[in-house]
């Protein structure tokens, strides 16, 4: 643990009673004292505050929108060009292969760009970025600046409680707010599939505001554990896991990323890593695809298991790439990859745990509706 990178909010996990543990390089926080399936309750019915700042910050600029935009394109198979300032896209660094490299947000400052990436991910984006961009493009890691994510039903009205401008805006709208005199670019977004906010804040201001934030009724400090039960039952993907280099963004159910302007026929077609690889499974489809997965008993279906079509012999079909217990829905949940002729909602499917076969069906993702404000 010693050896290990510590957010600007590191004493204040102490401080709240949370069990650090090593992820992607830092200590972090798994849980509070009121356990995983609170916190994740909790952030479903009220609100939760998540430090995230171990993921990587950064800022692309140049001598105009047009060039910055029309550069990271080569990169991402996005509609970047078409981004409204304060606005913001999911998006997918791609490979030569056709493989997932990242997933990540961006957002449009200005004539700016700022890119949110993974942390295991970020040395090696940084790195592409300045690779295929620079100098058109100056790339700037962001190195002193937090990560806070407010998320759940009452995120809103937490967080407009310090600038009552963060309740005016919308599902992916990205902007500055002053947070109880705290200057901060703010996203009206997150990645548990509730209504929320990621802020980016001075290091310098980081425990202060979430102090702030953790003194409004509702609002409490969730840990990594909910973090990654909130995102499945949300149905999203988890970097490493549910979507990799080897991953085709067909593949992983992911083409509602790609724009209209940058699939096949569009005005700006390809011109990314991989292009005609991800262009080819457009066109032409896929042999797997990621699915929601449903176990009908109370066993967690985890990483690895393997699916079968079959309860005894059969055939090997697919596995599960994410799977534990759904606080909310009440029972295991998992995703995973399974040949496109098993990929329709309700198949019946096995899967092994433990040496036994136990029935599992493909399920409509997500799990839980999303809760965003359009």
């Amino acid at each position: 643990m010693s050896d290990l990178h510590q957010t600007p909010l590191y004493d204040l996990h102490l401080e709240l009673g949370g069990k650090m543990v090593p992820f992607a390089g830092y200590s972090m926080p798994v849980q509070y004292p009121m356990g995983v399936m609170k916190e994740h309750l909790h952030t479903r019915s009220h609100a939760g505050l998540f430090d995230v700042s171990h993921m990587g910050q950064v800022m692309l600029s140049g001598a105009s929108w047009e060039a910055v935009a029309a550069a990271f394109e080569r990169l991402v198979p996005m509609d970047v060009l078409g981004l409204a300032d304060g606005r913001q896209r999911y998006g997918l660094f791609t490979n030569d292969a056709g493989g997932i490299e990242d997933d990540l947000m961006f957002a449009r400052r200005g004539d700016d760009l700022f890119v949110v990436v993974n942390a295991a991910c970020k040395a090696a984006d940084i790195a592409r970025m300045k690779s295929a961009l620079e100098p058109e493009v100056t790339v700037t890691p962001i190195m002193d600046r937090a990560l806070i994510a407010v998320q759940g039903p009452g995120a809103a009205a937490a967080v407009a409680t310090l600038d009552p401008a963060a309740a005016e805006m919308r599902f992916m709208d990205f902007g500055t707010l002053g947070l109880d005199g705290i200057s901060v670019w703010a996203s009206r977004s997150g990645y548990t599939g509730e209504d929320g906010y990621e802020i980016s804040v001075s290091d310098a201001d980081a425990e202060a505001l979430a102090r702030r934030l953790l003194a409004i009724d509702g609002v409490e400090a969730i840990g990594l554990g909910a973090r990654d039960s909130l995102r499945l039952e949300a149905g999203l993907c988890l970097y490493g896991n549910d979507i990799d280099a080897q991953t085709n963004p067909i593949e992983a159910s992911l083409n509602w990323a790609i724009q209209k302007v940058r699939r096949p026929g569009g005005d700006r077609e390809g011109g990314y890593p991989g292009a005609e690889v991800v262009q080819k499974a457009f066109e032409g489809g896929v042999m797997r695809k990621r699915v929601g997965l449903a176990p009908e008993t109370r066993a967690p279906m985890r990483e690895g298991t393997q699916l079968y079509d079959a309860e005894e012999g059969g055939r090997l079909v697919g596995s599960v790439t994410s799977g534990s217990f759904g606080p909310t829905v009440g029972g295991p949940v998992a995703m995973g990859y399974v040949g496109s002729e098993y990929a329709s909602v309700d198949t019946a499917l096995w899967g092994e745990v433990r040496g036994k076969r136990l029935p599992v069906r493909v399920a409509k993702l997500p799990f839980v509706a999303a809760n965003f404000k359009r």
